[in-house]
């Protein structure tokens, strides 16, 4: 089978991992992934990224000029795309940039044009509900009726792709898996006397952006009703919160209780989960977040959880999105914005330790069988062969 995927997250070689491990999967499956030439993520990444060329095996990473260097649904690739498109004659051609994508438009269009054989798929994370406006309801409506093959990052996802009329074949995982390499259970003693925390303490850890929406604040006023119990905060991150976050603590006299660390290389983000005894993540759904075609937002995946699992370190999150569907263990869940329940659940940890071991063990098992980069692989492969 040949595949190709156009996608601006495989600029970054780590997310190619699934990818290289699906043209592993069968010696007669070749995988070309088209990346655009550069790319600004923005952010904390405040930088143009230039993707090289990249060959392995069966795999095959190609940068192509590209239209639109910062903006997902914009993205375009240039005339070389067609040249690719016509000597490859892929059976898939993937477009991971959503459901109003012009990149998608465009491999479509070509592909008629060229009259390929090939199947249609779209990647999308959006789990709002939305309406379209001209002209977007126009790209939408031609990307969905040429779709064969639908994969969503969530349920909700392919949902509201649903209402929006599309009736095909649907899949829900991830875009990306976990490295199970990387992320495996490893005890952290010398990391967590760094941060001078005994080897007594409970941990509870959050790793992501400091933004009102992932729920930072709700877990600093859970904390504050377990002052009782010997736990530290560790924080991993950085965002326009952390001001916010630092006098919220001060105001509930727990300063000296958290650990600040403002970002660290991705290989020694492990480190980090294994230092904690927990990991939560307490996302709040909001209507604050504004996009160039919809309004709001709540956690599309949450994917630090699935890290955390495979390190076999419990998991604690809010309803937001799907995050319960990930974890899939309803005593680590809690009612998003509600501290006292999310207290209730770091109660039982703190106080439990077999009832953490358990629950981590589970998340360690899940995680091993649902979200290695090889199960997704593995998922997509059959996806494809049903198409």
């Amino acid at each position: 089978m040949r595949i190709l995927i156009a996608s601006h997250s495989y600029i970054v070689d780590l997310n190619c991992e699934k990818l290289r491990q699906l043209a592993q999967l069968d010696p007669q499956n070749q995988v070309m992934v088209v990346v655009p030439q550069t790319w600004q993520p923005g952010g904390v990444q405040n930088r143009t990224i230039n993707a090289p060329p990249w060959q392995d095996g069966n795999f095959q990473r190609l940068p192509v000029a590209n239209v639109s260097n910062n903006n997902q649904a914009m993205l375009m690739f240039g005339w070389p795309i067609v040249n690719i498109l016509r000597q490859f004659q892929p059976d898939i051609i993937q477009v991971e940039q959503g459901a109003k994508s012009l990149a998608y438009a465009q491999l479509i269009t070509l592909s008629r044009l060229l009259r390929l054989r090939a199947k249609h798929c779209l990647f999308t994370w959006w789990n709002l509900p939305y309406e379209n406006k001209f002209p977007i309801n126009w790209l939408e409506r031609y990307n969905l009726a040429h779709t064969d093959g639908l994969i969503a990052g969530n349920q909700d996802g392919v949902d509201i792709l649903r209402d929006h009329g599309y009736q095909k074949s649907a899949l829900v995982m991830p875009q990306l898996g976990v490295d199970e390499t990387l992320f495996k259970p490893q005890p952290q003693p010398e990391l967590r006397s760094q941060l001078q925390i005994n080897p007594e303490q409970f941990v509870v850890g959050f790793v992501g952006r400091f933004v009102a929406e992932k729920g930072i604040l709700t877990l600093l006023d859970a904390l504050a009703g377990l002052r009782d119990q010997d736990w530290i905060l560790l924080l991993l991150g950085r965002g326009e919160l952390q001001a916010t976050i630092q006098t919220r603590a001060a105001e509930l006299g727990m300063s000296e209780r958290l650990r600040w660390v403002e970002s660290v290389p991705h290989d020694q983000v492990p480190d980090y989960i294994n230092a904690m005894n927990c990991l939560v993540l307490p996302s709040e759904t909001t209507q604050q977040v504004k996009t160039l075609t919809a309004v709001g937002w709540k956690e599309q995946f949450g994917h630090v959880l699935i890290e955390a699992m495979a390190c076999a370190v419990p998991v604690i999150g809010s309803d937001s999105g799907e995050i319960p569907h990930v974890i899939d263990e309803a005593r680590l869940i809690f009612p998003e914005g509600n501290s006292r329940e999310l207290g209730d659940r770091l109660r039982t940890l703190i106080t439990a330790p077999d009832t953490a071991k358990t629950l981590g063990q589970q998340g360690y098992h899940r995680a091993l069988t649902h979200y290695t980069n090889r199960a997704l692989a593995e998922k997509q492969l059959l996806f494809y062969q049903q198409l």
